[in-house]
């Protein structure tokens, strides 16, 4: 299966530039702790608020990038209301984010925080197609029952933040191929993609399974289908 990839291959993302840079301490449920440097941007392409943690060593990272060494691990992260905040576990989110932070943290590098709800349709939209997977369609289904895109996520803001940072060549933490495509064609070399752990329950056994079925993620699971 092959998702419409929502940039333009033939252009690239004008420049964004870094608006606010402010220190904050992060404390996970489970006790972890850490510290991220917390950007804001300006001249984003889509207008919304996503924001980049810089976490660990991350300019001692980019630098050693810049000088040829081991690019800086990067995730781009979509906002998930119901995962992140909520502990929702009809999805992986939560627990992705929770992951990342601290692999992230170990090797230096970003992570980026994206606006982008239920692949980019909208918190009520997700809503909308969890009551539609309860009557039987996957995820996918779902969305397009709706009239949506299956993914209608863009990276055009992601690629901006990382090169504002100095970060134009990554190593992705994710599970998601069509990450690593998208910031390919907006300029942001993929030395290396590092897959996320697996993080399966009962409730979200089948949006993992049709995940990696469907759109190609890189998911073992014993488990599951």
């Amino acid at each position: 299966m092959t998702l419409t990839l929502g940039v333009d291959p033939l252009s690239s993302p004008a420049p964004a530039t870094v608006r606010t840079r402010v220190t904050v301490p992060l404390r996970f449920a489970d006790g972890y702790a850490t510290t991220a440097e917390v950007f804001t941007f300006a001249g984003l392409a889509d207008g919304r608020e996503h924001l980049a943690l810089g976490l660990g060593d991350w300019r001692g990272a980019v630098d050693r990038a810049a000088a040829g060494g081991e690019a800086p691990l990067v995730r781009p992260h979509s906002e998930c209301l119901t995962g992140d905040v909520l502990g929702s576990e009809r999805c992986d989110c939560g627990p992705q984010l929770r992951e990342a932070a601290e692999r992230i943290t170990a090797a230096g590098g970003v992570l980026l925080y994206l606006r982008q709800e239920g692949r980019g349709i909208g918190l009520y939209a997700k809503l909308d197609a969890y009551a539609l997977q309860d009557a039987g369609l996957d995820t996918y289904q779902a969305n397009l029952a709706l009239g949506r895109g299956e993914d209608e996520r863009d990276y055009t803001a992601a690629a901006q933040m990382l090169t504002a940072l100095g970060a134009d060549r990554v190593r992705l933490l994710s599970n998601n191929p069509h990450k690593a495509v998208q910031l390919e064609l907006l300029g942001v070399a993929v030395a290396e993609r590092v897959p996320t752990g697996v993080h399966l329950s009962a409730a979200n056994a089948r949006y993992l399974t049709v995940k990696r079925d469907h759109t190609a993620h890189t998911l073992a699971l014993p488990l599951a289908g």
